[in-house]
Parts: structure tokens; C-alpha cells; sequence
């Protein structure tokens, strides 16, 4: 009697099963006819492949003899079928590209097949972080590709991926990768916990998870890397980082990371240590002299116009004496007029943005001067700072960059040269405070650590370079390096 009524019960969860699946016009349900015993096949058309089912299902289906769905699985061609009676996992796996085989009302046992159907662009060159020197491939929108483009780096049995899904709508497929042995598994277990309490319906990309596992969400400061090279993931994995693939997102993110990290190109490890220093230190230039010039500029004019010296004064005088606008009005223009800029150029097609970024500033900025709203030094220096931040590598930090000028604007208005300092020690207190799955965002500089000075804002050779970051609390401190024993005295 009770397995009757089990029967039964399974017999309804795979009706309500089925009438929800029929609800989608993509799903195709049909019977074959072989020895009069009716078999049923069920998919979702836009979820597999069709010529897998032609070549590999149907063929084998038709033409053999079979009393059992167990007959049936032993003469397919298809590695990882299985046999289940649960109407959830029948669910979840046609989402997944599987198909299904039923023999027979009264048999509670339906075969699932995997066909699914993989579309995917080509590997490419990176966008974003291109270089002229190293490998060109960029990771792309399947996660299985971008994982095989590190495995086939890092060909080593220590390297670990922990696979997880994230959306309650979306089911996105996310992977956790650090290799065994020399990540701190505080720091993947981190990881790991964080993605599990995630509480969203939708994870479109990376940079969804890269906001919601944050140590300050409300920061502007990004706390996790993200990069489209499978190059720099190999490398970040050896020194004993922890990467997170998600499906869908040509962009992986690495933690913990370091302010430091965000100005360093990958490109700089290809290149000569004193050449890769210099360019260091030439970007870092760039980008405080980007947050900086307009500020100053404000605040002097403004405040403390007695410290412009005498051979530039008369050449201030004559370009500020058409405008009529106090300088944090001139200022903020013509910061807006290029983030206007910018962000035309970003959202037109590439050639119209081009053309909209090199024309509408040259016009733009004449007319501007000619009009007499600028002065044409002021001009110079918004046009010098834009180009700092561009030397950014990583683009979030950019960001991150053009935001933070405008609060330096206002207080240069204020309080000139104090409000600059203020400003500046406020974003120096949050940096002290932010933190990156739990380690210093501002290491090495604070806690300071002179052993992991050596790759911070210059690049000493590999071989002073044996030990692992201190941040990254790596179990195998040592790295397997050697000496260049033909170095010249």
C-alpha cells in the first residue's frame, strides 16, 4: 500500500513537472516507437546541441534492441548519463543542456543525457590590459575556457577548484581557484563563505560578486583585482592568491590585493627591472599629479595667490583676464566638459568615439578659450590630468580617480591649500581602514613590511624577489628561485 501510494505521489511531481516545462515553447517532448514500447524524449531546443542528438542519441536509440533505460545507456556514446527518479534533478539538469529518456508509464526511472550547447567568441587579445610584449590571449564569456586557459598554465595537481552556483534565478556558475599547498586557506575559505551568503536572484557578471563580497561595499576604493589575463591569474595563484571565475564574465577577480597592485601593469614583469621601475614610478607620478593639479590650481588662485612667482604671474593675469567665472566654476566646466567627453566616447561605436574624443576636445577647448570662459592654462592642466589618469592599468581605479578630484575641488574652494591637506588625510585614513578579505588594503606601506617593498612601487630583479608577499600568509613562504650566476661584477 505505501508503495503505491509513493508511486502515486512521484506519479503527480512529474505531472506538475511537466506541465511547467511545457509552459516554454523551447521545450520539445516526442515519443519513438521501437518493438511497440513507447519512449519518450524531452529537452530544452535552445539549451542543447541538435547534431549531438542526431549523431550520438538518436541513432543508437533507433537501432538497438533494448528491454531497459540500463540498455540504453550502455550502448550510447556519452560519458556521464545517468539514471534518476527525481523530478528536481530532471529539472535542473534539462537547464543544464541535458536531455531526457522515459520508457513506459509505469517505469519512475528517466535516463539524462548531456548534449548542452556551447556558444562562445574566440580567445582574443586583451582590451583592457593590452601590451606590446608576453601573450596575447584574453579570457572570454565561458568559464570552462577561461579555466582551461589557466590549467594549461599551471599543468600541476595541487591546483584546486571549488565550483559553486550564486542566484537564486540566474544559477550562475562561479569557481574559486588557489593551488594547494601555498594559498592560505583562511583566505579561500573567505572567499568560499562570503559567495555562499550572497543573497541576490541575478549574478550577471564578476563585478556583481567583486560588490557584494567587499570588506566596504561603500567605498570607492575597489578591493578586489580584476583582470582579463590568464597570464597574470597564473602568476597571482603561484605567489598565493585566490582568483573567482564566474560564468558569463570575461573579467576574473583576485584577492587579497594591495592599492599598490592597481598601478603595477602586468606588462612590467616582461620588461627589465630598472625599465619596468621607471615606468612604475612615471604612473604613480602621473596619477598624483592628476588628483592634484586642478585643486592647487583652484587653491592658489584663490587663497594663496601671493606664492605664484613673478615670471608667472603677469602670464595667469592676462589669460584669467576675459574669464568671468571665479576658478572652481572654470575648474568644474571643464572637468565635466571631459568626463562629457569621456563617457561619449565610451558608449558611441569605436570609430564615431574616436573621432568624438580627439575632434570635441580640440573644438571644444579653442572655442572655450576663444570665448573667453577658460583660460588657456587652466585648459593645459585639465588636458595633462586627464592624460595621468589615463595611465591608470586597471580601469575601476581610474575611476575611482576622476571621482575623488571633485571633493579635492570643493575643499581647495573652501579652505585652499588646508582643505587640499584635509581632503587628502581623510582619503589616507580610509585607505589605513580598508581592508581586502581581511588584510591591509595599504600593505606594504602600512603595516609597513620593507621585505614586500621590493615589488611596491619599484620592481627589484627576481632574484631578490625569493619569498612570497607577507600579505598573502602563503604556507610555502620560499619561492623555488635561483641566482643568474652570469651576472657580471
Amino acid at each position: 500500500m505505501k508503495k503505491k501510494l509513493t508511486q502515486k505521489k512521484r506519479q503527480r511531481e512529474f505531472e506538475e513537472l511537466f506541465n511547467d516545462l511545457k509552459n516554454s515553447d523551447d521545450f520539445i517532448d516526442y515519443q519513438l516507437e521501437h518493438d511497440s514500447i513507447p519512449l519518450c524524449i524531452g529537452y530544452f531546443n535552445s539549451a542543447i546541441d541538435n547534431k549531438k542528438i542526431e549523431k550520438f542519441v538518436l541513432p543508437y536509440v533507433q537501432q538497438s534492441d533494448y528491454s531497459d533505460l540500463k540498455e540504453i545507456e550502455n550502448v550510447i556514446p556519452i560519458t556521464n548519463t545517468y539514471l534518476t527518479n527525481d523530478s528536481n534533478e530532471i529539472r535542473r539538469k534539462l537547464l543544464d543542456g541535458f536531455l531526457f529518456i522515459h520508457m513506459g508509464e509505469s517505469d519512475q526511472q528517466y535516463l539524462l543525457i548531456p548534449v548542452p550547447l556551447f556558444k562562445t567568441r574566440q580567445i582574443t587579445s586583451p582590451e583592457v590590459e593590452f601590451s606590446v610584449v608576453g601573450p596575447k590571449e584574453a579570457f572570454v564569456e565561458s568559464i570552462d575556457t577561461n579555466l582551461n586557459l589557466v590549467r594549461k598554465r599551471l599543468n600541476i595537481p595541487e591546483l584546486t577548484i571549488k565550483k559553486l552556483k550564486v542566484g537564486t534565478i540566474t544559477k550562475t556558475k562561479v569557481a574559486v581557484v588557489s593551488i594547494k599547498g601555498i594559498a592560505d586557506t583562511n583566505n579561500v575559505e573567505t572567499v568560499i563563505q562570503r559567495i555562499q551568503d550572497m543573497e541576490m536572484d541575478q549574478v550577471i557578471d564578476s563585478s556583481f560578486i567583486q560588490q557584494k563580497i567587499a570588506d566596504n561595499t561603500n567605498s570607492p576604493f575597489p578591493q578586489l583585482l580584476d583582470t582579463e589575463r590568464p597570464d597574470r591569474i597564473a602568476a597571482i595563484l603561484a605567489e598565493g592568491k585566490v582568483a573567482i571565475f564566474v560564468d558569463n564574465s570575461p573579467h576574473v577577480l583576485i584577492g587579497p590585493t594591495t592599492l599598490v597592485e592597481f598601478f603595477s601593469a602586468f606588462e612590467d614583469y616582461f620588461l627589465n627591472w630598472t625599465i619596468a621601475s621607471a615606468f612604475r614610478l612615471i604612473r604613480l607620478f602621473a596619477v598624483f599629479f592628476s588628483i592634484l593639479v586642478t585643486p592647487l590650481y583652484v587653491a592658489v588662485l584663490t587663497h594663496h595667490f601671493e606664492l605664484i612667482p613673478k615670471e608667472l604671474l603677469g602670464t595667469l593675469v592676462s589669460s584669467r583676464s576675459q574669464v568671468p567665472f571665479p576658478p572652481i566654476l572654470e575648474a568644474i566646466i571643464l572637468e565635466l566638459t571631459i568626463e562629457l567627453l569621456r563617457e561619449a566616447g565610451a558608449r558611441l561605436p569605436t570609430k564615431v568615439g574616436q573621432t568624438i574624443g580627439i575632434v570635441g576636445g580640440i573644438v571644444i577647448g579653442t572655442a572655450s578659450v576663444e570665448a573667453g570662459l577658460t583660460s588657456n592654462v587652466l585648459l593645459i592642466l585639465v588636458a595633462l590630468g586627464a592624460l595621468g589618469s589615463f595611465t591608470t592599468p586597471v580601469y575601476q581605479m581610474g575611476n575611482t580617480i576622476r571621482l575623488i578630484r571633485f571633493p579635492l575641488l570643493i575643499f581647495a574652494h573652501v579652505y585652499g591649500l588646508l582643505g587640499v591637506s584635509i581632503c587628502i588625510a581623510y582619503i589616507m585614513v580610509h585607505l589605513l581602514k580598508l581592508t581586502s578579505l581581511g588584510r591591509p588594503f595599504f600593505e606594504p606601506v602600512f603595516p609597513l613590511r620593507l621585505k614586500d617593498l621590493k615589488d611596491a612601487f619599484i620592481r627589484l630583479p627576481f632574484d631578490m624577489q625569493n619569498k612570497r608577499p607577507f600579505m598573502v600568509r602563503s604556507e610555502k613562504v620560499l619561492r623555488e628561485t635561483s641566482k643568474n650566476k652570469h651576472d657580471s661584477s
